[in-house]
């Protein structure tokens, strides 16, 4: 009973924590003329919770299913998907087009390409492979280092001026959102919460590893499967709608853990989802209020997440040592 109400009290805490923060970024610092700054802010501060409980939920789940606290959705490799996707219209149509077309029907191709290449991605896989997830994780990242390689030739050959833009796709951004751009990602982001909720009971078992999964009664290929395509969907949106952050997952996960001490999922979940938001609320004013946006909030979350990897790697050294 007293571990339940620690945990309640800390849930709560950081419930406080994440309406603060979004209470200061969307009042420090207002200019004279607020009404269209504040409306502003209130579209990005959507698009950060959107993107905040999807990489946060993501990361969650796919940490369980491969029982390591280092490993991140993106080391499948969606991340050099959507950058390919967006150097090659502009490589093919020019920059022109790219800026010119319908948000909501780029939004819907690079979800839907992201979505497809996982979808046969892990059907050939774990028919092939007998749902072997490791084989599944290197053939993720020979796909992603495929995906850069080919980014980075078209980038080489299209023109300098159409070259900044594609660098600038690389860095998620939360001064661009479309209103129609968002309501879509919401309403995805809803039903698949939603639809995933039934297996939240699992994940405490399937923590245990495969093995002890399978002799606790869980349809552990089945079900891997199934959650594994919930990681594809809730990333290609996250990134579909602000761009890639690498490091978001990592970082988050490792401060749920530190901060909540339990392996109950129906807790953790919640609280990962409060400190991604937290996260990427204090990242946002950081960048819009320190920085004056000379910076993008993916380099600042990818610099202190690139940070911790190390520091995580090195404490993991030592206790190999």
């Amino acid at each position: 009973m007293r571990k339940n109400t620690t945990f309640s009290r800390q849930l709560v805490i950081l419930f406080v924590l994440a309406i603060l923060s979004a209470v200061l970024y969307l009042t420090y610092n207002l200019p004279n003329r607020w009404e269209y700054a504040l409306n502003s802010r209130i579209l990005a501060l959507c698009a950060i919770v959107v993107t905040g409980i999807s990489i946060a939920l993501a990361t969650m789940i796919f940490q369980t299913i491969v029982n390591n606290r280092i490993l991140t959705p993106s080391i499948l490799g969606l991340d050099s998907l959507y950058l390919l996707i967006q150097t090659a219209i502009v490589f093919l149509f020019g920059s022109g087009s790219l800026t010119s077309m319908d948000p909501i029907l780029l939004f819907v191709i690079c979800t839907a390409a992201m979505i497809l290449f996982s979808l046969g991605l892990y059907h050939f896989l774990f028919k092939r492979e007998q749902q072997n997830i490791f084989f599944l994780l290197l053939v993720g990242i020979v796909f992603g280092t495929f995906f850069q390689s080919l980014t980075t030739f078209m980038e080489v050959l299209i023109d300098p001026n159409e070259f900044q833009i594609t660098q600038d796709i690389g860095f998620a951004s939360f001064n661009r959102i479309n209103v129609k751009i968002l309501w879509v990602a919401l309403a995805i982001l809803v039903g698949v919460i939603a639809y995933s909720m039934r297996y939240w009971r699992y994940f405490d078992v399937m923590a245990l590893g495969r093995d002890q999964a399978i002799n606790l009664g869980l349809d552990y290929p089945r079900l891997t499967k199934q959650l594994l395509i919930i990681v594809a969907i809730l990333i290609s949106v996250s990134t579909a709608l602000v761009g890639p952050l690498t490091f978001l997952g990592l970082l988050v996960m490792n401060l749920t853990f530190e901060f909540i001490r339990t392996y109950r999922h129906f807790v953790l979940i919640p609280a990962a989802m409060l400190i991604s938001v937290i996260t990427l609320v204090f990242g946002q004013l950081l960048v819009s209020q320190v920085f004056t946006f000379n910076t993008t909030l993916s380099i600042i979350v990818n610099f202190v997440g690139g940070v911790y990897f190390i520091y995580l790697l090195l404490r993991a050294n030592k206790k190999w040592q």
